[in-house]
């Protein structure tokens, strides 16, 4: 059996968006599923849309995702180079190979010209194909010169792995540039000799390419070479499924998500799910589930759509998962960036307590700077939040701070050494038997009094992390602000 190799062959032109995500993906896992290799191509050959460091963060990308390349950028290989600008005579030695046999051709043509040439067709409304005026007689190819592919348009058949049994007729076919003038290639040329030379079994692209494979079948034949299995991805819509997601359409780059707090598992897993499905209701796969449930044959035809929130949801799923399955250290080394910075003043056991207690309200790593702030300064307070709550409004303040006395009294009584969540969960339990006050109203005006946040978690474990000293300060605080708002 031939060695099953993929490749993802990105441009260095600017941030690396999900879609290019998601073109890395499925190659990968269909190269490791078969032990196979899975190259890293840099096509860099449009040197006027070339962003510096554009290279370096698609390798960051991609090594965050867990894709690690076998062969390519900056690890080498016994098929390089792997950055098409490295790669320009081989693209010349190839292309002079058509022009010997008659299949290629040097086109001085200037690009006025080639413009009348449109503009004729257009008025006699007939489509604009290049090769109803091709030059007559040829010229000797010197550098500078673009090099053409003559077409020979016939119709063509060919089998995409997701879209199936194709065809084309010879009105989509033309004399495609293969030598620009400054030496490189395009990439209608290149992909299909750095396909062949590295030995690429399978090439993974966007739907957006299918009208180019019938020139693309021309060239195959015109070399006599064998073509790679085709597998065109259907787009990834924006929300409502009218068009393909572009940046308009709030599309961030993989780098922002990130910087959000979207976890690589979660990021992984989405795009991997976002246009295939094994069958199953299962939503949450690692990597070593994809690589043993990915197969091609599932990978619909219709585009699919973007869904952030499924996104946050499925991040704070795996947020939960790391917890659950590798414990507090492992998802706190996860948090190094995310903090509020009061947070640096703590010691990392008292942060770890804090994640320990927050970790399952968190959709993005990023909100623990809003979720946690009260844990590491007072809060301000602000009595409006007293007054608007709907448990709490029809208090007097007489009521409130009688309330807030009777807590402190009770939560007084218990012992530093005992200050746990369980005795804080039995003290709170009597309470309520106590006041005779209902959960939502005397948790939710000492909940108010500890963060002043729209959310904490369970009222006893705050308590035990805020630790005894901290909670009755700022019960007293919230006491004295009400007497004295009173006043």
């Amino acid at each position: 059996m031939k060695k099953i190799i993929t490749r993802f062959a990105p441009s260095p032109t600017g941030y690396i968006h999900i879609g290019n995500v998601r073109s890395a993906i499925y190659p990968y896992l269909v190269a490791k599923q078969a032990n196979g290799t899975f190259i890293l191509r840099i096509e860099d050959t449009d040197q006027a849309r070339y962003v510096d460091g554009a290279t370096t963060l698609i390798e960051d990308t991609l090594t965050w995702l867990g894709l690690d390349w076998d062969e390519g950028a900056d690890k080498g290989g016994s098929d390089g180079p792997y950055y098409q600008t490295e790669r320009k005579a081989i693209y010349l030695e190839w292309a002079k190979k058509l022009m010997a046999i008659g299949r290629a051709y040097a086109d001085p043509t200037d690009s006025e010209t080639i413009e009348k040439y449109r503009n004729e067709d257009n008025l006699k409304k007939v489509p604009y194909l290049y090769r109803n005026h091709r030059p007559v007689t040829t010229t000797e190819w010197q550098p500078g010169i673009p090099i053409r592919f003559k077409s020979d348009p016939k119709p063509r058949d060919w089998h995409d792995e997701v879209m199936g049994d194709l065809h084309a007729g010879p009105e989509v076919q033309d004399d495609i540039i293969l030598i620009k003038k400054d030496g490189l290639p395009t990439y209608n040329f290149a992909h299909i000799i750095d396909d062949y030379l590295m030995k690429c079994t399978y090439i993974m692209r966007g739907v957006e390419y299918l009208p180019s494979t019938p020139n693309y079948l021309a060239i195959y034949e015109a070399l006599g070479i064998e073509m790679p299995k085709i597998v065109s991805l259907p787009h990834i819509l924006r929300p409502d499924g009218r068009k393909k997601l572009g940046k308009r359409d709030g599309a961030k780059s993989v780098t922002e998500y990130r910087e959000d707090g979207i976890l690589p598992e979660a990021m992984l897993n989405y795009l991997a799910c976002l246009g295939w499905n094994d069958g199953t209701e299962q939503e949450i796969y690692t990597m070593a589930e994809l690589i043993e449930k990915f197969d091609i044959s599932k990978i619909q035809t219709s585009g699919a759509r973007y869904d952030e929130t499924k996104l946050l949801w499925m991040n704070g799923q795996w947020i939960r998962k790391i917890f659950a399955e590798q414990g507090i250290d492992e998802l706190y080394s996860r948090t190094k960036n995310f903090w509020p910075e009061s947070a640096a003043n703590y010691p990392i056991e008292y942060r770890k307590q804090v994640l320990s207690i927050i970790y399952d309200r968190l959709k993005v790593l990023s909100d623990l700077k809003s979720m946690t702030d009260y844990f590491f300064v007072d809060p301000k307070i602000n009595l409006d939040l007293i007054i608007n709550n709907k448990f709490l409004k029809n208090f007097s303040e007489s009521e409130l701070a009688s309330l807030l006395s009777t807590s402190i009294q009770a939560l007084s009584s218990i012992e530093s050494s005992d200050w746990d969540a369980n005795h804080l969960q039995e003290t709170l339990n009597q309470l309520l038997a106590d006041t005779d006050k209902k959960p939502a109203e005397l948790f939710s005006l000492i909940r108010l009094a500890l963060s002043f946040a729209p959310f904490s978690p369970a009222l006893n474990l705050t308590l035990n992390v805020l630790g005894r000293d901290t909670s009755l300060s700022r019960l007293n605080a919230l006491r004295a602000a009400i007497l004295n708002d009173g006043e």
